[in-house]
């Protein structure tokens, strides 16, 4: 693990169908000594099962956590901010799947309508303008919702493994911008 990281715990949460062996979440587990939340049911998602098995994965952690959300993660992020407040130090929000547009698939309706509130931590949401799941106005429309910062990967298609990110090391530039945010805003996870 990168030392400036240390001072964390990582939670990798998932979108639909989870992330597979080549993709980028998969790599940073690795990387970060991350718990991946572990979801009974990846293919027909329910949101009060995520937001569950992703509380479990906050409850054993025992450092200030970030989530590393990817897709439908994100959705499952805001939701749980929003009923959990501040258990979080940060979330990096990943090619956020918009649950709300008219083609959802219909395993995506549970998550929608997404929370209409500020997350009450440091997030950044990293979006691509070609994401076959987010339009570029609804990526800006979420990022906004969050009081998130937003960075664009452009042509990145859906930031997975059929778009060419598997080890994703740019990524890690903005989970160390995160961090930094996070020291900002929180004077003890400064002196971490």
């Amino acid at each position: 693990m990168p030392p400036d990281f240390a001072a964390f715990d990582f939670i990798i949460q998932p979108g639909w169908n989870n992330s597979p062996p080549e993709h980028w979440q998969s790599h940073w587990q690795q990387l970060l000594g991350a718990q991946r939340v572990g979801n009974h049911e990846w293919f027909a998602p329910q949101l009060h099962d995520w937001l569950q098995a992703l509380d479990e994965a906050v409850a054993a952690a025992s450092k200030p956590v970030i989530v590393i959300a990817h897709s439908l993660g994100c959705a499952t992020v805001a939701h749980y901010a929003a009923r959990h407040g501040k258990r979080l130090a940060g979330a990096l929000l990943v090619a956020p799947a918009d649950v709300e547009r008219a083609s959802a698939p219909a395993q995506l309706q549970p998550f929608a309508p997404l929370p209409d509130a500020a997350l009450p931590f440091p997030s950044l949401v990293v979006a691509s303008d070609n994401d076959p799941f987010s339009l570029p106005l609804r990526s800006v429309r979420m990022a906004t919702r969050w009081h998130s910062r937003l960075y664009w990967l452009p042509r990145a298609g859906h930031i997975n493994v059929a778009s060419g990110h598997q080890h994703w090391e740019q990524g890690l530039d903005y989970l160390r911008e995160l961090i930094a945010d996070i020291r900002a805003a929180t004077p003890q996870a400064a002196s971490a």
